[in-house]
């Protein structure tokens, strides 16, 4: 190592402690305090870059390379600077690539090497630039921008990381690796630095960067939230202040309650009935038995409207097996066709004369009254749909026997 260049760099961290109370009050309040230095020390700090004057008017303030410097040690949550130049430091690895590989072609191996050391290098200060800006956002989102103190203030220091993040992405973009693997070839040294380092560090950066996003919106609706809570406070305050006689109405005497005060959930949940919730059969059967029968006497002899007399029992008898014939009808030629065909499809096909809805409830059960072994042959599917008011019921539209 360079031994001039090593003493240059020990004088100048002595400095920097000899006066090191003095440089971090000026990092925190912005300015150096020069009467607490003579003007020997000023001159040997200015000679070393570590201060500045803005003009002969102004103070002394720090340099932006030390500032930087503090700031990444410290994790100062105040630092909003994020570098986004990514298409500068992008040539400049170009550049170096291209140097190396005319290094190796004309068998310079010294320049080769320090070629690719300055590429390792600039990749590795580019990649820890990305990370430090995703770090340097999470410090501000984490700490909620504790370091402005209104609302007004959070949300114009939110708006301005989420430009930030996007400028970043657009910076990323920028980064090309098909064109960085042309540029590398089958050197395993450039495609190490060029395709795998920098694939990784933008990879994790793209991913960083989207959570950061969320957070950000996320933390923008609540502080629009609350500054429009406090104006709404401000503005009552402001209106008694206006009115002092000023008394309001018991809002639970009212009609319409504003919805200021109406903040209370509702007492009941919205509930449907579940018919086939083993717990709720006992309070049906209570609802059912309470139902009582009305019934409307007739208007011209006074008797019920719908009498049933004993002599159409044997009528009754013979429209029951007609309609199990039917059924069995429906079935034999399911297993004629060999193919599917739902209950309604043959209701109407035969024309049949029966209620649809007794016609399906026949069909249904005929088929659970069909012996075991007869059963197996046949498959059937209810087609249903769900019900539009109670959730849980479904309504049966039709019915598919076809044979397994």
């Amino acid at each position: 190592m360079n031994q001039h260049l090593q003493q240059a760099g020990l004088k100048l961290f002595k400095l920097l402690a000899r006066h090191g109370e003095s440089l971090m009050h000026a990092y925190v309040n912005g300015k150096l305090d020069e009467a607490k230095l003579d003007s020997k020390q000023v001159e040997s700090l200015l000679k070393a870059g570590v201060i500045w004057r803005p003009s002969a008017d102004e103070g002394l303030i720090l340099s932006s390379n030390l500032r930087s410097l503090l700031e990444e040690a410290l994790s100062d949550t105040r630092n909003r600077q994020i570098d986004a130049n990514v298409g500068s430091r992008l040539e400049t690895i170009k550049t170096l690539a291209a140097h190396y590989k005319e290094a190796l072609h004309i068998g310079d191996l010294a320049a080769a090497d320090v070629y690719l050391s300055d590429l390792n290098e600039h990749s590795y200060s580019l990649t820890e630039s990305l990370r430090h800006s995703s770090r340097v956002l999470w410090s501000r989102i984490n700490n909620e921008f504790g370091y402005v103190p209104s609302l007004s203030a959070k949300i114009r220091e939110n708006e301005l990381a989420q430009q930030q993040v996007g400028e970043l992405l657009d910076s990323l973009s920028l980064l090309n690796f098909d064109t960085l693997s042309q540029i590398a070839g089958d050197i395993r040294e450039l495609r190490r630095v060029l395709a795998i380092n920098l694939s990784q560090a933008v990879f994790d950066c793209t991913q960083e960067l989207a959570v950061v996003q969320t957070r950000l919106l996320t933390l923008l609706g609540r502080f629009r939230e609350l500054r429009g809570k406090s104006r709404l406070l401000k503005g009552l305050q402001l209106f008694h202040a206006q009115h002092p006689d000023f008394s309001p109405q018991d809002p639970t005497n009212q009609v319409d309650v504003a919805s200021l005060f109406n903040q209370a959930p509702a007492l009941l949940n919205s509930a449907s009935v579940d018919i086939h919730n083993p717990e709720h059969e006992q309070d049906l059967l209570h609802a059912v038995s309470q139902i009582h029968l009305q019934r409307q006497p007739n208007k011209l002899d006074g008797e019920p409207e719908h009498a049933v007399s004993l002599a159409s029992v044997d009528e009754f008898s013979l429209q029951e097996q007609r309609i199990k014939q039917d059924v069995e009808d429906y079935l034999l030629g399911v297993i004629e066709s060999a193919a599917g065909k739902t209950a309604l499809e043959y209701y109407q096909q035969q024309q049949l004369s029966w209620d649809a809805e007794a016609w399906l409830y026949q069909v249904w059960g005929s088929y659970h009254a069909l012996p075991e072994e007869q059963r197996d042959y046949f498959a059937l599917d209810p087609i249903e749909d769900p019900h539009p008011i109670f959730s849980g019921n479904r309504i049966v539209r039709d019915l598919q026997v076809w044979l397994r």
